[in-house]
């Protein structure tokens, strides 16, 4: 079993669910024992300035062994928690030699992995991959990308006539409930630029993102029983769903793709009483995306107009931007990424990412950060699977980078 294999097997026996709504960083407990643990393993590959702190960020450095100065320190980044979406208690990843049809995740429950729903898994005919048995996800997000950033340390250590600058190393809390890196002390860091390891199929390179705004919407009603409610009752529930309505249906994420925005009702929960609607805004392009969020004030506005300010609430708030702005005037780290895909034998397919990563925060920050694949497919859910070659590929194009930058000036 290849390192990287062995290392996304034990990673992903932790359970490091992220807590939707939680107070505290980490989200649970499970991300600071796996932060720990992956301390050791730094410590063991022969690692300085290691270091775990109270919010579960670890960081550590593989010493560069070029003696020319201005060698850049190159970092990589992945995050330590999955989805809360789908529960990664007890995951039993288990790895299956595919030969095409479909996939039996779990006989008992009828619960299969099919080319019908999932058509690209015809493409990996004659390769081994890594399923979940039905109950739970995998998370190839991102411990994948952990794996990966880990053994292209070991393959450094295991191969010191490489050269290379100082490699950087970091993996950070609660990407997936926004958290946004935002703890991580960038001097501490010491990264000249860094690439998070967190996308998707093989030969993925990200370095653009949409900009993205939340907005909550708030309707206080009146309850009065019908029998007499004429003229009386402030149905909150109903005025919510008069509100959803206000949005093109073909501007929603099931109607878009690539650089298309869109509006997305995350959740309508309410009553009579009070009903909370939740959206989330999403556009590459900033204008567009301003009059996106216009567009929702512009609504709301019309419903205080027609019900009272006092029975509607509107609150936008901006959560991550573009990093292609900042990346733009130093696009050697992408052309970098795309040559060391190329000396792998992988076509690189730049796409746009129909979110964000850590590494939108962390470029407007001033690390400037593009995002490479992991190689899986269907995050997030009981029908992840990650083709083998495609984590190994992965971590030989970390290697590259790190060779191609111990030849360079920063």
């Amino acid at each position: 079993m290849s390192s990287v294999v062995e290392r996304f097997l034990k990673y992903v026996s932790f359970d490091t669910r992220a807590v939707e709504d939680s107070s505290s960083v980490p989200s649970s407990s499970g991300q600071m024992e796996l932060a720990r643990e992956v301390a050791k393993e730094m410590e063991a590959l022969g690692m300085v300035d290691i270091s775990v702190d109270d919010h579960a960020y670890v960081m550590g450095t593989f010493p560069g062994n070029v003696k020319k100065e201005g060698v850049p320190a190159v970092g990589f980044i992945a995050h330590l928690d999955t989805s809360y979406e789908v529960t990664g208690t007890n995951a039993k990843p288990r790895i299956v030699s595919y030969e095409g049809g479909d996939i039996v995740l779990n006989e008992e429950q009828n619960i299969l992995l099919s080319p019908q729903d999932f058509p690209e898994l015809e493409h990996y005919k004659g390769h081994d991959l890594i399923v979940t048995d039905g109950t739970t996800l995998l998370g190839v997000d991102d411990k994948g990308g952990m794996a990966q950033i880990m053994a292209a340390v070991e393959y450094l250590k295991d191969h010191p006539h490489i050269q290379h600058g100082p490699v950087k190393v970091c993996f950070t809390p609660d990407e997936e409930i926004g958290h946004q890196a935002k703890l991580l002390d960038l001097k501490k860091f010491g990264a000249n630029f860094a690439y998070t390891v967190d996308g998707g199929p093989l030969g993925e390179l990200n370095f653009e993102t949409f900009n993205a705004a939340k907005a909550v919407i708030t309707i206080y009603g009146r309850s009065v029983h019908p029998g007499t409610a004429k003229d009386k009752m402030i149905n909150a529930a109903l005025i919510g769903t008069e509100f959803a309505g206000m949005f093109p249906f073909d501007e929603t994420p099931a109607k878009t793709e690539k650089y298309e925005g869109f509006y997305h009702l995350v959740s309508f929960q309410g009553n009579v009483e009070k009903t909370v609607l939740q959206y989330i805004i999403r556009d590459h392009d900033w204008q567009r995306f301003q009059d996106r969020k216009q567009r929702v004030a512009d609504v709301a506005q019309s419903f205080q107009e027609k019900y009272g300010t006092h029975v509607l609430e509107c609150k936008i708030e901006d959560q991550y931007f573009n990093m292609a702005e900042k990346i733009k005037d130093a696009m050697h780290i992408v052309e970098t990424a795309k040559q060391a895909m190329k000396d792998a034998g992988i076509e690189p397919r730049i796409v746009p990412v129909r979110g964000g990563t850590d590494g939108s925060s962390l470029s407007f920050r001033g690390l400037l950060t593009p995002n490479l694949f992991t190689g899986g497919h269907n995050y997030h859910g009981r029908f992840e699977y990650v083709p083998i070659f495609a984590l190994e590929k992965g971590v030989e194009v970390i290697v590259n980078i790190i060779k191609l930058y111990g030849t360079r000036s920063a």
